[in-house]
């Protein structure tokens, strides 16, 4: 017994596996591009499907499609919305530049699904009908990340802020030596310090939502070429409705047909965001890798719940894994941003002609953004400890502390302590108190760590 059937598409028949939902021009995509083994993400497929089941009403309401065939359509694409059949869309994401083949496969999986005896589905007339790839897939992009941004993104961050900001106030009455160019500067607070992070996730977050107005404009009913060519005159504002219905979202139609096929630059945008949230996501790993360093050589400054042997040769190692793994999604999201960036210029005319690698490379770093928030915040902010004798001891020698005599000595005999304080590795009270006509009880008054942490000029 054969495990092919033929299957036939306008440029003839082709064999197609017996278990395929999909058909022809699935599998004519499948045989041209064997190039990364990565299909497109589920939650692009989804999105696809999302715009099967609006459009399939909408033309329903306009009386384009019969009742029957849109109700098959609509509930074969709540199919694939729910997450079943993944394993029927293999095409890989190094396509067509137009998206055309996943789109197609989509169209054959539903037309498939929706068919049944004297119900004939058509692919292309029914399931794409008044769509074009060219408008489907742009939409797709900007659905699939709207949501991913709504349901996933933004929720992870706004965890982590409040994660970061709980353990700063855990920590305020923590003073510690500050760094500039990795060497000892003035003290600062602990809550100081992580404040700093949650205001870089703070901000993150508001880019993010202000990106959400440009996603929600959608190229649906631009067709093939931004004209609208075989679409309704209400679909494009009738779709927008629907999925917005569907998913919660505010959308609407694009301003502009033509741009919103022709370019990606609200794609462009948000992975430019989260580029920016990738830099943060960097700095505030290395700061705990810094700080976590040692136990005896390093800062030794706090200390990392420990999650597993850090060497298959030292016994009792333990390296900071969770920063680390941070850090690397975050190095992989700046590099899939430079070829969003490069794929955004790739507006020939009316299309684009990189949109795959752009959904594919967007939903992927939204994805690593997401999951390496939690994950710092559930797996290293919260459970860190503070080692205090490490960052008392240290901040009682600060010489730099002497900065606080500026306005009382002048700047070169406080630098003339300092120095004498470091050569001798003597705490500066004690050389202050030597070298200047202050009392031991002024000293402490302006030399007292905690009130540096305030601002101002110690009087």
């Amino acid at each position: 017994m054969s495990d092919t059937r033929i299957e036939r598409d306008s440029m003839g028949e082709l064999d197609v596996p017996v278990s395929a939902l999909y058909g022809a021009q699935t599998q004519r995509a499948v045989n041209n591009f064997p190039v990364s083994g990565q299909p497109m993400p589920a939650v692009f497929i989804a999105a696809v499907a999302r715009i099967k089941q609006a459009a399939a009403e909408v033309n329903r309401d306009l009386e384009l499609l019969d009742s029957p065939r849109a109700e098959a359509i609509i509930a074969a694409a709540q199919q694939l919305i729910d997450g079943e059949h993944a394993d029927q869309f293999p095409i890989d994401v190094f396509q067509t530049g137009s998206g055309t083949s996943t789109n197609m496969n989509v169209n054959e999986v539903i037309s498939h699904l929706a068919s049944k005896e004297g119900l004939e589905v058509g692919p292309n007339d029914h399931v794409n009908m008044g769509q074009s790839s060219n408008d489907v897939i742009p939409t797709a992009i900007h659905l699939s990340a709207a949501l991913t941004v709504k349901e996933r993104l933004l929720p992870a961050l706004e965890y982590l802020k409040a994660t970061i900001e709980r353990k700063a106030g855990e920590l305020d009455d923590v003073v510690k030596t500050g760094r500039t160019h990795l060497m000892d500067a003035m003290p600062v607070r602990m809550s100081q310090e992580l404040g700093g992070w949650a205001s870089q996730v703070g901000q993150a977050i508001e880019r993010l939502q202000s990106g959400q107005q440009r996603l929600s404009r959608l190229a649906q009913g631009g067709t093939a070429v931004g004209t609208g060519v075989n679409a309704h005159p209400e679909f494009a504002a009738r779709i927008a409705k629907a999925l917005s219905r569907q998913t919660g979202l505010e959308l609407r139609p694009s301003d502009s047909f033509f741009a919103s096929l022709g370019s990606q630059d609200a794609a462009v945008e948000l992975s430019g965001h989260l580029r920016t949230y990738a830099c943060a996501v960097m700095k505030i790993s290395n700061d705990l890798r810094w700080m976590n360093s040692g136990p005896l050589a390093g800062l030794g400054e706090i200390e990392l719940e420990a999650l597993q042997p850090g060497s298959s040769i030292m016994p009792g190692k333990v390296n900071p894994v969770i920063p680390e793994s941070a850090a690397q999604a975050a190095a992989q999201v700046i590099g899939l941003d430079s070829a969003i960036g490069v794929a955004g210029q790739s507006g020939n005319f009316q299309l684009n002609v990189m949109l795959p690698l752009i959904a594919s490379n967007l939903l992927t770093s939204l994805t690593l953004m997401t999951n390496v928030s939690r994950l710092l915040a559930d797996r290293a902010i919260a459970t860190f400890n503070v080692r205090r004798d490490s960052i008392d001891a240290p901040l009682s020698r600060n010489p730099i502390l002497v900065t606080a005599l500026n306005s009382v000595i002048g700047y070169n005999a406080a630098a003339a302590i300092a120095k004498k304080a470091y050569q001798a590795g003597r705490p500066i009270l004690d050389v202050a108190e030597e070298q200047t006509d202050l009392s031991r009880d002024e000293l402490e008054r302006l030399l007292d760590p905690a009130k540096l942490t305030e601002g101002g000029i110690p009087g």
